[in-house]
């Protein structure tokens, strides 16, 4: 493994401390566990410029980066649900997207095709989320959580969006089955 490759499976060292400050969030915890997010999810940014400044985009690396990417995003989101701050049929409309494409990049009927590299509203959605996750995190007032919902909603909105144009050209090429 090379070191864009460690350094995205380091992002996963987030997941279980954000997980414990939120399993008794008091709101310092709350604002460490934001911190502890938002430092995960930067390595995205580092992994993917390493991989390419170093010439050392991998297949290991392409498949990992998403799915660790959705780890990040969806085992806070669980937890939001359980202390109720976000409705969990919204999360579960994240994870019903963001497995059906994942399910889709594994499939060997797919997988002869040319897989559509991340477009800006797939970077959009993940920008959205990030910031969507950090904001529901945070203990905010009546007004902040209000925001926070609305970003919510804007990232579920943009993961579906994301999504179906994702699909697009693959639906859309001659002599192809549509899903």
């Amino acid at each position: 493994m090379n070191l864009p490759t460690w350094v995205t499976l380091s992002r996963l060292l987030g997941v279980p401390i954000v997980l414990v400050l939120l399993a008794m969030p008091t709101p310092g915890r709350c604002w460490a566990a934001a911190g502890v997010f938002l430092l995960a999810a930067a390595t995205d940014w580092v992994d993917g410029y390493l991989a390419r400044r170093l010439d050392q985009v991998t297949e290991l690396g392409k498949f990992l980066d998403p799915l660790v990417d959705k780890l990040l995003v969806l085992a806070p989101l669980l937890a939001l649900v359980e202390l109720g701050r976000v409705p969990g049929w919204g999360v579960f409309l994240l994870l019903a997207r963001e497995l059906t494409i994942a399910g889709w990049r594994v499939n060997p009927t797919f997988q002869a095709q040319q897989v559509p590299g991340a477009n800006l509203w797939g970077k959009a959605k993940t920008v959205v989320q990030i910031v969507a996750v950090t904001l529901l995190i945070l203990p905010l007032a009546a007004a902040g959580q209000e925001i926070a919902i609305a970003t919510f909603w804007v990232a579920v909105a943009l993961t579906w969006i994301s999504g179906i144009l994702y699909l697009q050209p693959w639906r859309s090429s001659p002599g192809k089955t549509t899903i």
